[in-house]
């Protein structure tokens, strides 16, 4: 089965809690606090298989869930950190962010891509001893792991895509110039999912060539099976536009190609303006005149058009020569920039919850939400500082840290983020 969108949540690990903990020894007297801090969650961790042609295994487990770290103990022991979650995609795999369309990250390479971070281990109570402090019962908890629902979504990378109208012979050409072995037979849409082949045109030289199932009119609305696999094409560098100049099926061939270009255009503006070049197949059983009719018509509007036969070989060994030709006049395959991450408005924060505790003259502030606006945060720049405190403002904090009595000088710990307080 040929699966190539999937939804899936992942969830990172999160981090152990810190330990409240004092040093107990014979003949040490008062040996202060000890605690461990907690061990850091697993990330999520995507990774590229090439033995994978498919998201099918993604329809059957939906949840991927990376192992929390342990908590901390004494004599300033850490938690063990989570083991990461390493999930393997195939390669061409897009990653979304489901709720916002954001892309997180193309698996088009074999780096490892961190997609969920695992939350950092709290702080243990030695971390909290100061001369005016020196016996710290409180700890911080781990920070929860970030947890996103995906979407999976493959594109294929291919050089070159075959696209046409069904029956037109596109699998046969594949399998004469590759070692692919696509189902063939004289009937629409024998090709069900789009099929990969390697096309070798000399020592060292060679380029990768996808088999679309057939587009028929009305496919960039969803008609048909082709409009399903569009997206495959999107990668590609170059189309080789695939007709039956013979009509043995009664169609038009000029009416074929003006569709399917019309049928691009619909799914992808950029798809439309892809460089083509025309493969005008079965000449075997086709007119000169035929032949002949379409060649100046295609040749007028630009385009490099040869004559082919796939059922017997003509004309393939020219074809691809010219389609390498273009290969090297064009880009690499197209591959698609992570989006970054979105920067928090102060505006939206109003009514955004969290708690703030007092321990030992701390104010502790409990909000998970703040871990993104602290990821974006430069402490070392002004600009950047200015921003952190229009958020600590517009989302009430700094009211809640003034109804409780904070004073100048005292202790706020965000996160794992301390500073001291300055009104």
């Amino acid at each position: 089965m040929f699966v190539d969108i999937a939804k899936i949540r992942v969830k990172a690990g999160d981090g152990g809690n810190g330990a409240v903990t004092f040093h107990r020894e014979k003949y040490v007297a008062a040996g202060g606090p000890d605690g461990g801090d907690g061990g850091r969650g697993g990330n999520v961790i995507f990774q590229v298989d090439t033995n994978l042609s498919t998201l099918v295994d993604f329809k059957f487990k939906k949840r991927y869930i990376a192992p929390s770290g342990q908590n901390g103990s004494g004599s300033r022991c850490y938690g063990k950190k989570g083991e990461d979650l390493l999930i393997k995609v195939p390669m061409g795999t897009l990653v979304r962010e489901a709720e916002s369309g954001r892309l997180l990250a193309d698996m088009s390479d074999f780096e490892p891509k961190v997609i969920a971070k695992g939350g950092k281990g709290g702080w243990g109570n030695s971390h909290f001893a100061t001369p005016t402090r020196q016996i710290p019962r409180f700890a911080k908890p781990g920070l929860p792991g970030e947890e996103f629902e995906l979407i999976l979504e493959l594109k294929l990378l291919a050089d070159v895509g075959l696209c046409g109208f069904p029956n037109v012979g596109k699998s046969t050409l594949l399998s004469m110039v590759s070692s692919a072995k696509p189902k063939i037979a004289n009937y629409h849409f024998t090709t069900l999912s789009p099929i990969l082949g390697v096309v070798r045109v000399g020592e060292g030289s060679s380029f990768v060539m996808a088999d679309i199932p057939g587009l028929i009119e009305g496919a960039a609305e969803g008609v048909g099976l082709g409009h399903e696999f569009l997206r495959h094409i999107e990668r590609c560098r170059l189309i080789v536009h695939v007709v039956d100049v013979s009509g043995v099926e009664g169609r038009d061939p000029k009416e074929d190609f003006e569709a399917i270009n019309r049928e691009l255009q619909g799914f992808s503006e950029e798809l439309s303006k892809l460089r083509q070049i025309v493969a005008m197949n079965k000449t075997d059983i086709a007119t000169g005149e035929q032949v002949e009719e379409f060649r100046q018509f295609i040749t007028g509007q630009g385009y490099a058009c040869f004559e082919v036969s796939a059922a017997t070989g003509k004309g393939l060994q020219e074809l691809m020569n010219a389609v390498w030709q273009e290969l090297l006049t064009l880009p690499p395959i197209k591959q698609y920039e992570p989006d970054p991450a979105p920067v928090v408005d102060p505006g939206s924060l109003s009514g955004r919850r969290f708690e703030v505790k007092v321990e030992d003259g701390v104010y502790f502030v409990d909000a998970p939400w703040l871990s993104q606006v602290l990821g974006s945060v430069n402490m070392d720049d002004y600009e950047s500082l200015q921003y952190f405190q229009r958020v600590l403002r517009d989302s009430g904090i700094i009211d809640r840290l003034i109804e409780l009595g904070i004073q100048d000088g005292d202790t706020v710990s965000i996160l794992d983020f301390e500073f001291d307080y300055v009104s």
